[in-house]
């Protein structure tokens, strides 16, 4: 193929998409948007399929293939569809009504080609469908691009609408894996309000001194995206206290949250803390790699209920200048508040 096809290429694919009805917000002679009718089709030639596969078969965000999911359940048109952990595992099947919808749909689809290949030459109908397929099979061969990874800067000190956005992270990533829900979320504002009046004592607010409490976020093109303080007075007797520490799912094992916490507890260190203390839950074994590769030992662990459900909560502590242990209390409260 030579460079001067691309463009009258790309200036038919434009124009067989709008003939076609892609371009409108309906598809096919139905309701549906064209994401919606092509998962019928799917779901018609292979009942089922999982969320996960129907997903990567219509090149679909994981987030958009469960709200189209939903309303087709609601619609009556799709079975199988679930709220939950194991929603992207679930058999997808269409019911009797979907059955019905994609069987016009086919008949849509089928005139409108049929009226298409009256039109054109004898013979000229096998050579199209030819170059279709064969064009199809080139797309679909080509590697996706890969964007350029957004940079997340960490920044500390406070910041407008930090402490929400980290309240708001914190109550969404613990309903999810823990289960938790309003006694939790109002415990964690609870001590963010405490503590943010805090960070201009001593200079560890926006002043730029060192201070004895901190904040950094986690800045990507000016969203926060996640965050971690460190609190040097509830605690006493020159301890550390590492709270708040939470990333937005996109950004979990892109080495964030390693920064993070890095930099707080680089802070620790130059402000001669002896000892640096963070309570948490099992199960977060992303988090313990982080906590153990820094320097954290787990010291304890114990049935909690604070939280809502009964979960078992650990207490890390990390030790400066070789300094041995100073003891520990079960339920203090955990990294999220």
């Amino acid at each position: 193929m030579t460079d001067s096809l691309i463009e009258p290429i790309r200036e038919a694919s434009r124009h067989l998409v709008r003939e076609l009805g892609f371009l409108r917000p309906t598809l096919a002679g139905t309701a549906l948007p064209p994401s919606a009718v092509h998962a019928l089709i799917e779901l018609g030639a292979a009942p089922g399929l999982v969320a996960s596969v129907l997903g990567a078969r219509l090149r679909l965000e994981k987030s958009s293939v469960s709200r189209m999911l939903r309303k087709l359940a609601q619609a009556g048109l799709v079975a199988g569809v679930v709220d939950g952990a194991d929603a992207r595992r679930r058999p997808l099947f269409l019911t009797a009504a979907g059955e019905a919808l994609l069987a016009e749909i086919h008949a849509f689809g089928r005139a409108q080609v049929a009226a298409a290949l009256a039109r054109l030459p004898e013979g000229e109908a096998a050579r199209l469908h030819r170059g279709l397929a064969a064009y199809a099979e080139a797309l679909a061969a080509a590697p996706e691009p890969v964007p350029e990874p957004v940079p997340v800067e960490i920044v500390p000190g406070y910041r407008p609408g930090l402490f929400g956005r980290l309240l708001e992270l914190q109550a969404r990533h613990y309903a999810a894996t823990a289960g938790f829900g309003a006694a939790f979320e109002a415990r964690v504002a609870a001590g963010m309000a405490e503590f943010v009046p805090r960070l201009g004592q001593g200079g560890g607010g926006q002043d730029g001194g060192l201070g004895r409490n901190q904040v950094w976020a986690a800045l990507r093109q000016g969203e926060v995206v996640g965050g971690i303080a460190i609190d040097g007075e509830d605690l006493g007797e020159n301890l550390a206290h590492l709270r708040w520490f939470i990333l937005a799912p996109g950004l979990r094992g892109a080495g964030v949250g390693r920064r993070l916490l890095a930099s707080a507890l680089a802070f620790c260190d130059a402000a001669g803390f002896r000892e640096t203390r963070l309570w948490t839950f099992r199960g977060l074994d992303a988090a313990r790699h982080l906590y153990e590769a820094q320097g954290f030992t787990l010291l304890s662990e114990y049935p909690a209920t604070t939280w809502g459900p009964p979960i078992p909560e650990q207490f890390f502590s990390r030790f400066s200048f070789g300094l041995p242990p100073s003891g520990g209390e079960a339920g203090r409260g955990t990294s999220a508040a």
